[in-house]
C-alpha cells in the first residue's frame, strides 16, 4: 500500500514528493519510538519540513487553531485529553489506510508531536495528564504498526505507563459456542487470552479481527470446582469426515491434472477454492479433546483440540506467563478495539494449514510406512514411571499412533521399542513422554478426565530427503530437559504396500490362506483365531485397539512363533502387549500374497460400492460377498463378528465402525501389485498421495458396508456349510 501509494505521488509530483520522503525517514525507527515517551520528531524538525510543503502547513496550522484555544481554557468539565482520545480513535478506527498515506502519511504523526508539545507544558498534577499519555500512547501504537516495511515485526505494543503488551503465542483454535463449532483466533499476550474472529473481506477491504472475548492472565483458570463433570462434546459422525477427506482427495487430484495441463487459470481457482472450503471444514468438525478456560469473575470458555500436544502447549505457556505478579484490570472498548487492531501486525500464524496456501513447489507430505525405534531417554532429575507415545498428521489433523510400555521407577528409562507407523501425507513425527500414576487419588484431573501428567514433547520434521535412504537415520528429540534418542526408517508406499506371490510351502504368513486352512484341517486359521480370542479376552477396552502400534519386536517375535508353529505361542501371547498381537493380525492379512476379497473380485467391491441405488447396491455387494472362497468369506464373517463386538465398546476404546473399517479396509482389500494403482515410479514416493488416498478410500466403504449391516443372508444351501459348520 505504502509503495503504490507512494509511486502516484512521485507521477504527479516529484518534488512533493522529496520532502515527504524527508518527512518519513525519521519516522523509520519507529519500533524504538514506540516504547519512549520522546517525540518521534521535534517541534523543530517537524515545523522545517511543514513549512516547504503548503498542504503541510495548512493542516499543521488548523491542527494548532483548533486545539490551542482550548487549552488556554482548559476546565474539569471539557478536557483538551478527551477530544484527543476521540480525535484519534475516530481516525484509527474508521480512516483507510490510504487516507493516511495520501493527506500525507502524518495526519498520525501531527496528533502524536501536538500531544508531546501539550504534555510538555501540562502538569502531571493536572486532570488531562493521563488523558493526553493514553492518546499519545495510541498514536504511537499506530504509527509503529504501518511502519511494517522499515523494520522487523512488531511484537509488542504500548500499553498505560510506558509498559509493553508483548504477544507470547496466537494460532488457529475451534471454540464451541453453544454446541457449535466455531473458528477463531487466539491470541495470548503477557497479560491476557483475546479470542478474535477474523472477518470476511468485502469489496477489497483490508483484514479486520473482531474480538469476542478477552480474559485477563490474573483471572484465568483451567478448571472451576462448579464443572467438575465432563461437558459434552458434539461429536460429528466419522463418516462425515470421511467423505470430506474423499472430496479432499477427488479435488486435490483434479488441481494436479489441471496443472499438468495447463488449463485456464479459472478451472484452478474454481478448485481450489472448492478444496479450500473442504479443507476448512475438515479442520473445524475434527478436533475433539477439551480445553476448557475460566474467568474467576464469570464465564467460561471451551475450545476443542486434535491432540495433547497442542492442549499442553497452550498450557505451559500460560502457566509460565502467570508465575509473573499481574493484577486485574478492564479493557475499555476503545482499548479492546486497539488492541484487536494490533492482531494483524502481531500475529504469528498468518493462515489456516490449508493446501491452497501452500507453494507449488511445497512437500505434500509422506505416504507410506515409518518404522519408528524408541531406544531411551535421560535428563530426568528423579525416578518416574514413564512412558512415550508418538504422534503424526494426516489430512492437517494430528492422530496418536503408538505408545510404548510404562518403564518403571527410573531416572533413564531404556524402552528400545520399534513401532511401524502408516503415513498419509504427514509431515511431522509428535513425541510426548507422560508419568504414569498408579495412585487414582492424585492423578491429575483436567477437563472431568483424568490423565498422566505430560513431562516433556517434542517434535521433528519428516525431511523427504533425509528419509529416502534405507539407512536408520538416528537423532535426539530435546524436550523440557530431557531429551529422548529415537532412529527412524521411511518406506514408501509403492514398496511396502506390495503383496508378494506365495513361495513358501510352509508358515502361515505370505501363505495363500486356502493353503494353511486346509493344511489345519480348519475353516479359519489358527493365528486369526488365537489373536482374536487373546484381543476379546483382555483388549476390547484398550484405547485405539487396532488403531495404535504395536511394539515391531513383539510383532516379530510372534510372526517367527507362528510361522514355526511354536507350541508356547499362547503363552507369549499372554504375556505381550494387546496391542502387538492386534499388530500381528493386521500383519498377517497385510502380508496374503492375494487380498482375503481376491484380486479377482476387487474391481466389482470397488464399482458395487459406489452404486447409489441402495437396493441394488445390496443386492451387488451381498453377492460379491458370497462369491468368495469357502475360507476367505468364513475367515471374513468370523472377523467381521469380531470388529463389531469391539465397536460395541466404542465409549471406552474409542473405536467406531468407521474407525475400524478404516483400519482393517486397505488390509482386508489392497490388491496384489498388477491390479493396484500403486505408482510405477518409485522416484516419486511424495506426489501419488492423492490417487492413493482415493483407493484406499473405496476400499475403507466396503468394508464399512458390511460391518453395517446387522446380518449378512445366506442362501440355506451356503448357511448349512459356512456359518453352522466352521471347524474354528
Amino acid at each position: 500500500m505504502r509503495k503504490r501509494v507512494l509511486s502516484g505521488i512521485l507521477a504527479s509530483e516529484e518534488t512533493y514528493l522529496s520532502h515527504l520522503e524527508a518527512l518519513l525517514l525519521p519516522i523509520k525507527p519507529l519500533k524504538a519510538a514506540a516504547t519512549t515517551s520522546q517525540p518521534v520528531l521535534t517541534v523543530q524538525q517537524i515545523e522545517t519540513i511543514f513549512f516547504k510543503v503548503p498542504e503541510l502547513y495548512e493542516i499543521h496550522k488548523e491542527f494548532y487553531d483548533s486545539l490551542l484555544p482550548r487549552v488556554q481554557q482548559w476546565s474539569h468539565h471539557q478536557r483538551v485529553g478527551d477530544l484527543f482520545q476521540k480525535q484519534v480513535s475516530k481516525f484509527l478506527f474508521t480512516d483507510p489506510f490510504s487516507a493516511l498515506l495520501y493527506k500525507p502519511v502524518d495526519r498520525v504523526t501531527r496528533s502524536t508531536l501536538v500531544l508531546h508539545d501539550l504534555l510538555k507544558h501540562t502538569p502531571s498534577s493536572h486532570p488531562d495528564y493521563p488523558l493526553l499519555q493514553d492518546a499519545l500512547r495510541i498514536s504511537q501504537n499506530f504509527l509503529s504498526s504501518i511502519n511494517e516495511e522499515s523494520t522487523p515485526r512488531r511484537q509488542s505494543m504500548t500499553v498505560k505507563k510506558g509498559e509493553n503488551r508483548q504477544l507470547l503465542k496466537d494460532g488457529f483454535m475451534v471454540e464451541l459456542v453453544e454446541g457449535a463449532r466455531k473458528l477463531r483466533h487466539v491470541f495470548l499476550f503477557t497479560d491476557l487470552l483475546l479470542c478474535a474472529k477474523l472477518k470476511k473481506q468485502i469489496g477489497g477491504k483490508s483484514q479486520q479481527y473482531d474480538s469476542k472475548w478477552y480474559i485477563p492472565l490474573s483471572d484465568l483458570t483451567f478448571q472451576t470446582a462448579e464443572e467438575s463433570e465432563p461437558m459434552p462434546i458434539p461429536q460429528v459422525p466419522d463418516e462425515e469426515l470421511d467423505a470430506i477427506k474423499i472430496k479432499i482427495s477427488s479435488l486435490r487430484s483434479d488441481i494436479q491434472r489441471e496443472r499438468r495441463a495447463n488449463k485456464g487459470s479459472k478451472v484452478m481457482e474454481r478448485l481450489k477454492k472448492k478444496l479450500s472450503e473442504q479443507e476448512s471444514l475438515l479442520l473445524l468438525n475434527s478436533p475433539n479433546m477439551p480445553l476448557r478456560v475460566h474467568n474467576r469473575n464469570g464465564k467460561s470458555y471451551m475450545f476443542l483440540i486434535s491432540s495433547d500436544y497442542e492442549r499442553a502447549e497452550w498450557k505451559e505457556v500460560i502457566r509460565e506467563q502467570q508465575k509473573k505478579c499481574f493484577k486485574t484490570f478492564s479493557l475499555t472498548s476503545m482499548e479492546l478495539q486497539m488492541l484487536t487492531n494490533s492482531c494483524l501486525k502481531l500475529q504469528t500464524v498468518h493462515q489456516l494449514p490449508l493446501t491452497v496456501n501452500k507453494e507449488e513447489d511445497e512437500s505434500t507430505g509422506l505416504y507410506g510406512f515409518l518404522n519408528v525405534i524408541v531406544h531411551s531417554a535421560s535428563g530426568l532429575k528423579q525416578s518416574l514411571n514413564l512412558y512415550c507415545t508418538l504422534e503424526v498428521d494426516s489430512f492437517g489433523i494430528f492422530v496418536n499412533k503408538a505408545k510404548t510400555r510404562v518403564y518403571r521407577y527410573t531416572t533413564e528409562p531404556k524402552w528400545n521399542e520399534e513401532f511401524e507407523i502408516e503415513l498419509e501425507g504427514s509431515q511431522t513425527l509428535r513425541l510426548l513422554c507422560y508419568e504414569k500414576s498408579y495412585n487414582k487419588a492424585k492423578m491429575n484431573k483436567e477437563d472431568g478426565e483424568s490423565t498422566d501428567r505430560i513431562m516433556g514433547k517434542g517434535r521433528i520434521a519428516l525431511d523427504p530427503q533425509m528419509l529416502q535412504g534405507k539407512d536408520w537415520q538416528r537423532t535426539v528429540i530435546p524436550m523440557n530437559g530431557i531429551e529422548v534418542k529415537i532412529s527412524m526408517k521411511f518406506t514408501s508406499r509403492e514398496f511396502s504396500l506390495k503383496r508378494m506371490p506365495s513361495r513358501k510351502p510352509m508358515g502361515v504368513f505370505g501363505v495363500n490362506i486356502s493353503m494353511v486352512t486346509k493344511r489345519e484341517r480348519s475353516k479359519v486359521p489358527y493365528i486369526v483365531r488365537q489373536c482374536l480370542e487373546e484381543i476379546e479376552r483382555r483388549g476390547m477396552e484398550e484405547v485405539g485397539i487396532y488403531r495404535v502400534s504395536g511394539v515391531a519386536t513383539d510383532i516379530q517375535a510372534l510372526k517367527t512363533a507362528f510361522d514355526t508353529n511354536n507350541k508356547d505361542v499362547s503363552v507369549m501371547m499372554s504375556e505381550m502387549d494387546v496391542n502387538a498381537i492386534a499388530g500381528t493380525l493386521k500383519l498377517y492379512f497385510r502380508e496374503l500374497p492375494e487380498p482375503l476379497f481376491t484380486d479377482e473380485l476387487y474391481p466389482n467391491f470397488a464399482g458395487g460400492i459406489a452404486l447409489s441405488d441402495s437396493v441394488a447396491k445390496e443386492s451387488c455387494m451381498l453377492n460379491l460377498l458370497l462369491s468368495l472362497p469357502e475360507p476367505n468369506l468364513v475367515t471374513f464373517l468370523f472377523l467381521l463378528d469380531h470388529l463389531k463386538r469391539v465397536a460395541e465398546k466404542e465409549s471406552v476404546n474409542k473405536m467406531s465402525l468407521h474407525n475400524l473399517a478404516t483400519v482393517f479396509g486397505p488390509t482386508l482389500l489392497r490388491p496384489s501389485e498388477k491390479d493396484s494403482k500403486i505408482p510405477t515410479n518409485p522416484t516419486q514416493p511424495i506426489t501419488m498421495g492423492d490417487s492413493w488416498s482415493l483407493e484406499v478410500m473405496s476400499q475403507v466403504q466396503v468394508l464399512l458396508y458390511f460391518l453395517q449391516l446387522e446380518t449378512i443372508p445366506t442362501p440355506d444351501s451356503k448357511r448349512q456349510s459356512i456359518l453352522f459348520s466352521t471347524e474354528v
